[in-house]
């Protein structure tokens, strides 16, 4: 278990770089599009780290932007080429990140720096924690019945101080237009600086999109299963597994019925990366996107 555990790690490591220069050059990508992302089947990615993201959201809050966030993983790729509303609503987002560990095994068969995986769960505890120091006002949008309440509750007992604006549980159906608009004014209301959005994929990523500029935060962060696991709902896999890159194991172990798709997905996706690295001139491939 260990030796196959080190040897995924040293597949998956992030390549090296100069932790405050990578910080400074991963701020300037997000905010002021001096870097080129980089483009992987498509999908233009931002390889940067936790810091930098919560960076890039105080700047959009201190500019008075609007914008939401993609954290996108190897089905979420494939659901782009399938799916044209998913694939305009990823192309629209401010910041798409890299999740699951299938992305950074492509960053780096394409030659591409980058700081490992943001996953939603971990960029939920992150930004709730750090944001604490600049008054970060948290809403949580999703989950089953009572699951955004249940998971205020924890996130504030495990950090002290966390301004939460709001939670709310829309139903799963499809909202009339006064429905929405009760939603939106309700999130409004509450002032919120992060929006985070708990439909899972790909109706969170389209309600984002079709939400910019009505929703008065600084940043909207699609998340997902981050809902179940820390309101308590899902069990998390622990992070040595997490660490090892292992835990699409742990999730098809635990919810086959509605992971077995996603993971018939990641032998595909990896046989377009390497179409993509053998048949895309290394020149555009250093660069990061594609002709």
């Amino acid at each position: 278990m260990f030796r196959i555990s080190g040897f995924v790690l040293r597949i998956l490591r992030p390549k090296p770089f100069f932790p405050l220069l990578n910080g400074v050059v991963g701020l300037m990508a997000a905010t002021d599009s001096h870097i080129t992302r980089k483009n992987i089947l498509g999908v233009d990615f931002d390889l940067i780290d936790y810091e930098t993201v919560l960076s890039t959201i105080r700047s959009w809050k201190r500019k008075g932007r609007r914008e939401y966030i993609s954290i996108t993983n190897p089905h979420s790729v494939l659901m782009c080429h399938r799916d044209k509303r998913m694939n305009e609503a990823t192309a629209k987002a401010a910041l798409t990140l890299p999740d699951g560990v299938g992305i950074i095994l492509a960053a780096n068969l394409l030659g591409y720096d980058n700081c490992g995986r943001i996953t939603g769960p971990m960029l939920m505890l992150k930004l709730c924690d750090l944001g604490r120091k600049y008054g970060l006002r948290h809403f949580f949008y999703g989950g089953s019945a009572g699951t955004a309440a249940r998971l205020a509750a924890k996130l504030t007992k495990k950090y002290p101080k966390l301004q939460v604006a709001g939670v709310c549980c829309p139903p799963f159906r499809t909202l009339s237009e006064p429905q929405d608009c009760e939603f939106i004014e309700e999130i409004n209301s509450s002032k919120p600086d992060i929006v985070w959005i708990g439909l899972g994929a790909p109706k969170q990523e389209i309600w984002m999109a079709d939400h910019l500029g009505r929703v008065d935060t600084a940043a909207m962060i699609g998340v997902g299963a981050a809902f179940d696991f820390h309101s308590g709902n899902t069990r998390w896999a622990p992070g040595w597994i997490r660490n090892a890159g292992l835990e699409w194991i742990w999730r098809f172990a635990h919810e086959p019925k509605r992971m077995w798709r996603r993971n018939l997905d990641s032998p595909l996706f990896l046989a377009r990366v390497i179409r993509q690295r053998f048949m895309t001139p290394s020149a555009v491939i250093n660069k990061g996107r594609l002709q």
